[in-house]
C-alpha cells in the first residue's frame, strides 16, 4: 500500500521516442464512468470500453499508468476546445483537438472495483463539460508506474498529480511530440472501419 509519494522521476520513457510495445493505439466512444474523477478527485476523466484492448493482442497489458496523446472528433461536437496547455507545446502549432493524456488501466484497488477500466485524463482546461458519446482516438506512447493502492485519497490525488507532470515533462520532448501529428490521431475523414485491426482498439 503506497503510503508515501517517494522521489519519483518526472520522465517515463528514453529520450529518443517510444519502445516496443507502444505505440499502441485505441478508439472508442466516451463513456459515463464511476463519476469519482470530478466528484471526490477533482480530475474528470474520459472513460473508453476496456475491450478495446483486446483488439490487436492487447488484453494481457499490464494494469497501471500510461502517456500518450488523444484526439477527440471535433465532428461529434463542433465546439471542442483546441489545447490550451503549453507545456509540451504552442497552441499555435499543435493539432486542434489533441492532448496530452495521463491514463489508468486497472482495477483502481483503492476503490476496490471488481471491473477493469480504460480511465483517461485529458491535460487541458474544458470548464467542466463532458465528452459522453464523443469518439476518442488513444495513441498510448508509455509507461509510467505500477497501479498502486493508497491508505488515503489524498495521497492518490497527490500520485495522479504526479502522473500529470510526468505526461507533461515526458510528451514535451522532441521524440515523444511529434506523435501529436500522427495522421491516424488526427485525420477524421478517416473512416475507422478500414483502419486494420492491429493500428486500431474498437470502432465505437
Amino acid at each position: 500500500m503506497q503510503e508515501d509519494n517517494a522521489q519519483r522521476p518526472l520522465v517515463a520513457g528514453p529520450d529518443d521516442g517510444p519502445e516496443p510495445p507502444f505505440p499502441i493505439r485505441v478508439a472508442g466512444k466516451v463513456i459515463k464512468g464511476f463519476g469519482r474523477g470530478s466528484k471526490e478527485l477533482g480530475i474528470p476523466t474520459a472513460n473508453i470500453p476496456i475491450t478495446g484492448l483486446s483488439v490487436g493482442g492487447h488484453s494481457d497489458l499490464s494494469s497501471g499508468v500510461y502517456l500518450g496523446w488523444a484526439g477527440l472528433n471535433p465532428l461529434s461536437d463542433t465546439s471542442l476546445p483546441s489545447d490550451t496547455s503549453t507545456s509540451t507545446s504552442s497552441a499555435s502549432a499543435a493539432p486542434p483537438h489533441t492532448y496530452a493524456a495521463v491514463l489508468s488501466i486497472g482495477y483502481n484497488p483503492f476503490y476496490k472495483n471488481t471491473a477493469r477500466s480504460v480511465e483517461v485524463y485529458l491535460i487541458n482546461d474544458f470548464g467542466g463539460r463532458d465528452f459522453y458519446g464523443a469518439e476518442l482516438r488513444l495513441l498510448i506512447l508509455g509507461y509510467v508506474r505500477p497501479e498502486l493502492d493508497y491508505v488515503s485519497v489524498e495521497k492518490l490525488i497527490e500520485d495522479i498529480r504526479t502522473d500529470i507532470r510526468v505526461a507533461e515533462r515526458s510528451l514535451g520532448r522532441e521524440a515523444w511530440r511529434r506523435w501529436r501529428e500522427e495522421e491516424w490521431l488526427v485525420d477524421w475523414g478517416r473512416d475507422l472501419e478500414v483502419v486494420r485491426p492491429e493500428d486500431v482498439g474498437i470502432t465505437g
